[in-house]
């Protein structure tokens, strides 16, 4: 037994050895039918097709005409192969002269193709993806070092990111038969951000805090030690500062810097059903940014959240950026009261927080999310309802709710708030 267990065992490498190679073979057989596969376009596939049809039915019919058809077809295939021959190593270059524009602009960019090898390259045709479409250019014949340089502008009627790239060089003949694309460049994603309006005046508001920023408006009662001052009545005699006031005889206070506490918090709804379409969906996220831009311009620290996740917001340029890429949700994720649940309990030491939400969210939960406001922060909802034509003002609970149908309402509509 054992001498025959010695004896197969070589076999049994062989047959493992041969098992190895089939597979490293058939993998290499594989990739180059992909890759022959891969320049076929579907006209090319029905020319083969009718090509071995004809051939098959002519050869066993006999009928001759059928056969010259199949060497016909055979000849076009192979005339329009020869297309694919020919070197395409360019240097691709894409330029962007912005990577950041507002919705409703246009995007400018430079794609730059060389030639760097000692031989022509034959004149084939570049393709440039653009999102979901895709721009073509025809590049002519580059003698060697020569440098071909083509200008395109990008039209941006909706807000999001766009894709722009990889760079494919494409060869293949007039017909459409065969087409053989390589990569030459990187992808590079443009930010398409929501319109926004900028605002002076007033402050959004700010509450007093004991780790708050040390403010230019004084107080008799705060942290921040400012100066000394004649006692007046009502001042808090816990404030008095003995000792001037017996160098002086006069009962003297010291006066404080009032420190505030800026922690400002936007909280957007993307739940469809807190919005009736799509325009009002773009205004409140136009609105959230208008608001967070005017927030951090005032050198407050901003966070802003949407449902399930937290945007980045620690610059304008973050701000937009996020917001660029917020979709609308299901229903079922929650809407704007739920949303308001969220950040009393992740961000209870707020000082402002701001709601924006559609004219689609009902009264009652508009109120609910009203009241779920973290305890001692002022609080805001801004509705947006793309039928208003002036903007409108109430109040619910605590907070203030302003209504507005267009972005250049919003500035007014918060002078009136702050009035």
């Amino acid at each position: 037994m054992s001498a025959g267990g010695i004896a197969s065992s070589p076999v049994g490498e062989r047959e493992a050895g041969w098992r190895d190679v089939v597979a490293v073979v058939g993998d290499r057989v594989l990739g180059r039918l992909r890759l022959i596969a891969s320049v076929v376009r579907p006209l090319g596939w029905m020319l083969i097709a009718l090509a071995i049809l004809f051939w098959a039915v002519g050869a066993l019919l006999g009928w001759q005409e059928l056969i010259v058809a199949a060497i016909v077809l055979a000849l076009v295939l192979l005339i329009c192969a020869l297309f694919l021959i020919g070197r395409t190593a360019y240097d691709v270059s894409l330029d962007l002269a912005r990577t950041r524009v507002v919705v409703g602009e246009r995007a400018v960019g430079a794609l730059m193709l060389a030639n760097p090898g000692s031989r022509a390259i034959l004149p084939s045709r570049v393709v440039l993806p653009v999102g979901s479409g895709r721009g073509e250019f025809t590049i002519q014949r580059l003698a060697p070092e020569q440098q071909a340089e083509e200008l395109f502008t990008i039209p941006t009627q909706r807000r999001g990111v766009i894709g722009v790239g990889p760079v494919s060089v494409v060869r293949g003949d007039p017909l459409g038969v065969f087409e053989r694309a390589h990569r030459r460049d990187d992808p590079v994603d443009l930010y398409v951000h929501p319109k926004t309006v900028t605002f002076g005046g007033q402050s959004l508001g700010f509450l007093r805090d004991l780790e708050g920023l040390p403010a230019a408006d004084l107080s008799r009662d705060d942290v921040s030690f400012h100066t000394l001052l004649e006692y007046q009545p009502g001042d808090d005699l816990r404030h008095v500062h003995w000792r001037s006031t017996a160098r002086t005889g006069v009962m003297m206070v010291r006066q404080f810097e009032e420190t505030r506490r800026s922690h400002f918090v936007i909280g957007l709804s993307r739940s469809s059903g807190d919005y009736r379409d799509d325009r009002e969906f773009e205004l409140g996220i136009s609105v959230a940014g208008s608001i967070g831009l005017r927030a951090l311009s005032d050198s407050q620290r901003v966070d802003m959240r949407v449902q399930g996740r937290e945007l980045a917001s620690s610059t304008g340029k973050q701000l937009l950026d996020s917001l660029a890429m917020v979709e609308e949700s299901k229903p079922r994720e929650g809407g704007i009261s739920e949303l308001a649940g969220v950040l009393a309990a992740s961000m209870p030491l707020a000082s402002i927080v701001v709601l924006v939400c559609g004219s689609a969210v009902r009264a009652e939960d508009l109120r609910l999310a009203c009241s779920r406001m973290p305890f001692g922060a002022r609080a805001l909802a801004v509705v947006v309802d793309s039928h208003l034509k002036q903007p409108a003002l109430r109040r619910i609970g605590e907070a203030d709710v302003v209504t507005i149908g267009a972005l250049d309402q919003l500035p007014l509509a918060l002078r009136r708030v702050l009035a």
